[in-house]
This record gives C-alpha cells, sequence and structure tokens, in this order.
C-alpha cells in the first residue's frame, strides 16, 4: 500500500502552570486547555499494524507534560511556540497547530486562547529562498 498522510488529534489535555506576568500569577499556577493537531507522513508499516512505523502520540503528550508542568510562562506566545515546537520535532511531521486556553483570563469571557501553526513545507520552501538571495 503507498504511504499516506496521518492526523493525530490531542484534544482538551488540561494542565497547570506558571502562566502570566501579573503578581497573583507569578505565585500561583494557572489552569490551561491544550488543543495539538499533529499530521505526518505515515508508513506503510503503520497501516499494516507495526508499532515501529507510527508516531508515538503519548511520548510526544508526556514531553508536552513535562515541559508545561514544570515551566514558568510570561507569555502565552511562548507556551504556545514552545508545545508547537515538541509537536513538530519529529522528521514525519508535515503540519502541526497547537492552541492553547487559558480559563477565565479575561473577566467576561470563558478563556482566551492563541494558536500557532508549524508546516514543514514552508520551512523548506524558505531555506531554498534564503539560499537563492
Amino acid at each position: 500500500m503507498r504511504s499516506t498522510h496521518a492526523t493525530i488529534n490531542i484534544r482538551d489535555l488540561r494542565l497547570r502552570t506558571f502562566i502570566g506576568f501579573n503578581p497573583e500569577e507569578l505565585d500561583k499556577k494557572q489552569d490551561v486547555v491544550i488543543n495539538m493537531e499533529i499530521r505526518y507522513a505515515i508508513s506503510d508499516a503503520a497501516l499494516e499494524d507495526h508499532v515501529h512505523g507510527a508516531l508515538n502520540y503519548k511520548t510526544i503528550t508526556k514531553e508536552v507534560i513535562r515541559h508545561v508542568e514544570q515551566g514558568s510562562f510570561l507569555l502565552l506566545e511562548k507556551l504556545v511556540a514552545d508545545v508547537l515546537e515538541i509537536c513538530s520535532s519529529h522528521r514525519d511531521v508535515l503540519y502541526s497547530r497547537v492552541t492553547i486556553d487559558k480559563p477565565h483570563a479575561l473577566r467576561f469571557a470563558d478563556s482566551v486562547s492563541l494558536s500557532l501553526e508549524y508546516e514543514a513545507e514552508q520551512l523548506s520552501h524558505l531555506t531554498l529562498m534564503e539560499k537563492a538571495s
């Protein structure tokens, strides 16, 4: 069978971390809700039920949990960028998107969220353009 693309979705991963720069945010961990989408080139081996051919989402999730829970972040942008980097680090990842919600960040809103995306093709295109200049 020909290789194709697979998409892993990890939804509503609820963690606690230090996020923010206001005095009360520096002293107390807050809830964050993480959603990750990871598209990768799935191998024929994975489609034939061989574990070595699949992207291990449990390993990725454990790394995200460790980084978020042990970290301290002034800005939501930094936290999202770090999680996106973890999701995009495997060589077979073609695209990833991370959205992190910070519940109760604003008085009259359920949450504030920020999303960032990674596309492998864009990065290789930029590298080629940089070499050409």
